[in-house]
């Protein structure tokens, strides 16, 4: 049974701007980037990942990420955000830079295969790179925020090892990152698994450092969440309206919904400093943009009601 005597609060970090649209081959207008960012700050998220500073012909939906960032870095109502955005390379990095970004999130994965489909690089060969760019990062006073990809699972090699996680995020300790995001790229997981995993994680690092960021391919995201609080993680990732994915990815679908967290910590007293009404409301928005309906039942629930209410 959960004990929720000292976990009365988590933090949700929010990445539906960058990890839930990146993938949209509709292209989303700048303006609406920015609503949606704005909406999102103005429900209570205090973290939220606004772009990627990635080559746009790879992924067009970043392309204005210079743009993107300056406008909301001066905007009155993003002065107590946290804005990490994900930088692949040094080109990248010297971008963001430039754009006043003051927080990067840099990736690697746990499976080789992944990692060359996804970067085209081996998990060394990507840790490398880290390197070099938190070497500028801390020259440059930024902050660094880890992913770490594949850790349940690998839609290419199956089983991935917890030996291979452990010395990639003692590795991403070592060079700066602040905390690392273990990823559920696939949404494979399970309650199981995730405490075999945190078990043996915990043996030699301090779960404090951990995020953990779950896709609900399966519908088991809200129950792997419960796994990892059991655990004292407070640290949580979660997309808008469920959206997102993995191009490289074959079959996983979005992310798990924020609503769906939000709802289910709102339910249980636990804090998320989020406003429901008005992440229901940032969801509208960007969902009409992409005409679909959004995953999360928490939403769907809420609507229901709320028109049988009028």
């Amino acid at each position: 049974m959960l004990d929720l005597s000292t976990k009365k609060k988590v933090k949700i970090i929010e990445v539906g701007p960058r990890d839930g649209l990146q993938n949209e081959k509709q292209t989303i207008p700048l303006e609406e980037k920015i609503e949606l960012i704005k909406r999102l700050a103005g429900a209570g998220l205090k973290t939220i990942e606004v772009t990627s500073f990635v080559r746009p012909e790879r992924i067009p939906q970043m392309a204005d990420a210079n743009e993107l960032y300056s406008i909301v870095a001066k905007s009155r109502w993003a002065k107590d955000l946290s804005m990490p955005c994900l930088v692949p390379n040094l080109k990248g990095l010297e971008n963001a830079r430039d754009a006043g970004v003051n927080e990067i999130a840099v990736f690697t994965a746990t499976s080789e295969t992944f990692n060359q489909n996804n970067i085209n690089a081996s998990i060394e060969e990507s840790l490398k790179r880290i390197e070099k760019l938190g070497l500028k990062a801390e020259k440059y006073g930024m902050k660094q925020r880890g992913y770490v990809s594949t850790v349940f699972g690998c839609p290419y090699e199956g089983k991935t090892s917890l030996d291979k996680l452990k010395k990639v995020c003692a590795k991403l300790f070592e060079l700066g990152v602040y905390e690392v995001s273990l990823g559920d790229t696939i949404g494979i997981a399970d309650p199981i698994q995730v405490q075999e995993i945190l078990n043996g994680l915990k043996k030699d690092f301090d779960l404090d450092m951990f995020s953990m960021h779950f896709h609900d391919t399966h519908a088991r995201a809200l129950a792997n969440i419960l796994a990892s609080l059991d655990f004292g993680i407070t640290s949580f990732d979660a997309s808008v309206a469920g959206l997102g994915g993995c191009p490289y990815a074959p079959g996983a679908t979005g992310n798990v919904a924020t609503e769906d967290v939000v709802s289910m910590f709102d339910r249980m007293g636990i804090e998320t400093g989020i406003d429901f009404d008005k992440l229901v409301h940032a969801s509208d928005q960007i969902l009409e943009r992409l005409a679909r309906h959004a995953p999360s039942r928490a939403r769907t629930a809420y609507l229901a009601t709320k028109n049988t209410n009028k």
